[in-house]
């Protein structure tokens, strides 16, 4: 069994999908969905011990070699990401159960698991393949379901907001095709690392440089990169706080490890970052995203809105990571991705455990709540000081490689850039807790107990993790430094 892990990575939540669905009750399905999590997460575990043992994993699906066959391929970047996405997944699984009974709408717990279980293994997929047309099904999988999930919210603009995000999500997944059409006709074939291969030989064709421009647009909107990040903000307000902190950690993540195979692996570095003008795009829109959002979190009333906006800024930061095309740079975006889906996921199952306690996240609403829920709120300041970069905290790890990429490339003022963006992040997360703790509650609301503990246990293993990544940080930063010198050395179609 050992060796067919790299497909049980996906096939066991993807199975266990329809079977919550015929299943149907409550509690069984809860059980089932647990069980499947994390017993994926574990995959996950094994795959990087493998991976550290042996090097990069190829499994060819029904014993057909690539390129004719389908690749599931695994590397240092695939097992980091594996971890977070499958990690995630579990842990937010274990919060939920006390926060669906509250948030969720009647007669629709069955399908809430089974859209869950479908986006992980869509996402889980996305992740794990080699295939080009594989990378567009699993995503098709994992946004389909991503948008059920959102819709589910008890508030009625969370129709709305699945709506405006199966808008964009389409027409993002529609330039994906195109640009992957575009290549499979120039190359004939979808095998990641033979397209690399027969690229180099058409890489100057009109053909094969309009799909270099479909794919980075579609992977632009699906990353919610500025300015193609509108459909965020509201998803992650009005969607179930289970289903904000899951997505938050996973979904966007995702995307970012997309664009990394398609312009390193693919294309290669001489290709998307010297002939093309990759690097610069993505660094003004990054510096763009970084400020731009962050003001307008400072001004946003509603909490989950305000760390919606906040994802939309630490987008920037990883995409600015990847722009510098150095290993420090690259190494930097990638650690800052697995350090943020660990402290964004905390931040909004805090704002979960807020919810259930006083069936808001407004932050007049939120006045004193600090002194009634001191566990809950004392998750959100590590989670807010993470965002900001305060040492002992994942969040200044990634941010003080990016301060190194930058003064290694001679970026000197994007080095004070990033420096003073995370001054507008102080600015946002100090309204809240200034808030929460100093502020005196509002008349009339009765005194309000801590979360569940079912909820504060994952809660605060998320916490231990942010500060862990704070404190040594070897894991992340060793299996993003690995990752880079292989992106940075593939040669793609340069």
């Amino acid at each position: 069994m050992f060796e067919h892990l790299a497909p049980l990575q996906v096939v066991v939540p993807l199975l266990a999908s329809p079977v919550c669905a015929l299943i149907r009750h409550r509690r069984t399905v809860h059980a089932l969905t647990l069980l499947v999590t994390t017993l994926t997460f574990g995959i996950s575990l094994m795959l990087s011990v493998q991976v550290a043992q042996g090097g990069v994993i190829s499994y060819a699906m029904g014993g057909w070699a690539a390129p004719v066959g389908i690749e599931y391929r695994i590397d240092a970047l695939t097992v980091l990401v594996l971890m977070i996405v499958s990690g995630i997944g579990a842990l937010v699984m274990w919060y939920s159960h006390e926060s669906l009974d509250i948030e969720l709408p009647h007669g629709q717990y069955a399908r809430f698991h089974v859209m869950y279980l479908l986006s992980l293994s869509g996402l889980l997929g996305i992740v794990i393949t080699g295939d080009l047309f594989n990378v567009f099904v699993f995503l098709e999988i994992s946004a389909l379901s991503s948008y059920v999930l959102i819709s589910l919210g008890r508030d009625r603009r969370a129709l709305t907001a699945a709506y405006r995000y199966l808008i964009m999500g389409t027409i993002g997944a529609t330039f994906i095709l195109i640009g992957i059409g575009l290549m499979y006709m120039m190359t004939g074939t979808l095998n990641m690392a033979d397209m690399a291969v027969r690229l180099r030989g058409v890489a100057e064709t009109r053909t094969v440089l309009a799909a270099f421009g479909f794919l980075t647009i579609g992977i632009g909107i699906k990353m919610a990169l500025f300015p193609f990040h509108l459909w965020l903000p509201n998803a992650y307000t009005y969607a179930p706080s289970v289903v904000t902190a899951f997505l938050a950690g996973t979904a966007t993540k995702v995307a970012v490890y997309v664009l990394l195979r398609f312009s390193l692996s693919v294309y290669g570095v001489e290709f998307s970052f010297e002939r093309m003008p990759l690097s610069a795009i993505l660094m003004v829109l990054a510096l763009v995203a970084m400020f731009s959002a962050s003001l307008v979190a400072i001004f946003q009333q509603d909490v989950k809105r305000l760390l919606a906006y906040s994802s939309v800024a630490q987008i920037g930061y990883m995409v600015l990571g990847i722009s510098f095309a150095s290993v420090l740079g690259l190494t930097g975006g990638i650690v800052h991705m697995a350090n943020h889906a660990v402290m964004k996921a905390m931040l909004f199952c805090a704002l979960g455990c807020v919810v259930a306690r006083i069936g808001s996240t407004h932050i007049d609403d939120m006045r004193g709540i600090g002194r009634d829920m001191p566990l809950t709120m004392g998750a959100f300041v590590v989670g807010g000081f993470s965002l900001i970069g305060v040492p002992g905290t994942a969040g200044f790890i990634s941010k003080w490689y990016l301060v190194q990429a930058a003064l290694a490339s001679g970026y000197w003022p994007i080095a004070a850039l990033i420096l003073a963006s995370s001054l507008l992040a102080v600015v946002y997360v100090w309204k809240v807790i200034e808030v929460a703790w100093f502020e005196a509650p509002p008349p009339g609301r009765r005194q309000v107990r801590e979360a569940p503990l079912s909820m504060l246990v994952p809660l605060w293993l998320l916490v231990v993790a942010t500060v862990w990544f704070g404190v040594d940080g070897e894991l992340t930063s060793g299996l993003a430094r690995r990752a880079a010198e292989a992106l940075l050395g593939s040669g793609g179609a340069a």
